[in-house]
């Protein structure tokens, strides 16, 4: 059964982005803030401000005011962008390499510093140098089957570790030591300081395109085999029950208590409350999925929209409206770690209630005894 849980809102419209120019695609996007950057097939970086309006009615919209837009001299797409706010740096991923702009401006580092021979990268969320002006960047390397660690500060890279893996990577995620690692046939958390690694499923990478998504301190989502959305600690284990997806999902983001999954042809939210589908939405070409600081952002070639969570006071409430009663109460516990303490046990209390007299009225008085208890 459906919740409205999102609404999507359209952010960057195509003519914005590239007028009559129909050739121009989207290849990658990163947002940091107000500030959304999109890299495109013709090695253009945009950067647009997002400000979001929100109407008398309570109905959210975002206006788009692009700043300005670089060419990075390559004739290849922009694969990959990643900023790094507390250096005000961007991390542009092009052509295997991957260099470092300034935020504001787009303009390279005067250094010229860079890093070479990257297939694809990830940035430590859960960083182990404790430096603040400083990140800590895993690229999977065009030398075979190995990863580089390197920190990047504002005007310079520095390698410090290489490790070699059982198998070709194609999709890395961090979490402080650990490295979340899609291989050719299988996943494997491996921590890259003592070099100790540990199989956690097979996955066949020539089939359909590996998941690795960090999602908190050292647990990562992945794509399972079977449609699965599968959750996995650093030691190996899941916590959480999986999520079903369809066959073919290409990328996934998330925002508690949901996960959001993009196919072919719906976005998808699954509760990991109770792992239950609870809304789809049409959405043909999209190719992107990602979240950002809590905002999830989806995008097809020639277009960016952003997934709008809706209150989820007002979600409860529609779940008691229709009388689903345990969804709701699931919802409301689940919400305890997004609502400021007090608040949370006022609105908690109030939401036992209403249940109570749904049950009552339903003639379940020992279940609305507990209730109002």
């Amino acid at each position: 059964m459906s919740v409205k849980a999102f609404k999507l809102v359209s952010a960057v419209e195509r003519e914005m982005l590239m007028g009559d120019k129909n050739y121009i695609n989207i290849e990658c996007i990163e947002c940091c803030g107000k500030n959304l950057y999109i890299g495109t097939n013709d090695c253009f970086i945009y950067h647009f401000l997002l400000d979001e309006k929100i109407s008398t009615a309570g109905k959210i919209t975002f206006a788009a005011t692009k700043q300005l837009h670089k060419y990075l001299g390559f004739k290849k797409p922009v694969s990959e962008l990643k900023a790094a706010s507390a250096l005000t740096r961007l991390l542009v991923l092009c052509d295997n390499t991957i260099t470092l702009v300034n935020m504001m401006n787009l303009e390279p580092v005067p250094t010229g510093a860079r890093i070479k021979g990257a297939v694809t990268f990830a940035l430590n969320e859960n960083p182990v140098s404790g430096d603040p002006f400083c990140v800590e960047v895993c690229i999977i390397s065009v030398k075979r089957r190995t990863i580089q660690m390197f920190m990047v500060f504002e005007d310079r890279v520095q390698i410090v570790k290489e490790v070699f893996t059982p198998e070709q990577p194609c999709a890395v995620a961090v979490d402080g030591y650990y490295l979340c690692l899609a291989l050719t046939t299988q996943y494997i958390i491996l921590n890259y300081n003592t070099g100790v690694s540990q199989d956690l499923f097979p996955y066949c990478s020539d089939e359909k395109r590996p998941i690795v998504k960090r999602i908190g301190r050292q647990e990562f989502l992945l794509a399972g085999p079977g449609g699965l959305g599968m959750f996995a600690t650093v030691d190996g284990i899941s916590q959480r029950a999986p999520v079903h997806w369809s066959e073919n999902v290409i990328g996934a983001a998330l925002c508690f208590p949901y996960v959001v999954a993009l196919d072919d042809e719906f976005i998808t939210v699954h509760s990991m409350l109770d792992q239950q589908q609870k809304q789809t939405l049409p959405f043909k070409e999209g190719h992107i999925l990602q979240d950002f600081e809590g905002k999830v952002i989806v995008a097809t070639n020639k277009g960016v929209y952003i997934l709008v969570p809706l209150p989820l006071e007002k979600q409860i409430q529609d779940l008691l409206a229709s009388h689903r009663v345990e969804e709701a109460l699931v919802l409301a516990k689940g919400a305890r770690r997004n609502i400021p303490k007090e608040k949370f046990q006022v609105m908690y209390k109030r939401i036992l209630q209403q249940a109570g007299f749904i049950q009552f009225a339903q003639l379940q008085f020992l279940e609305a005894k507990e209730l109002f208890r």
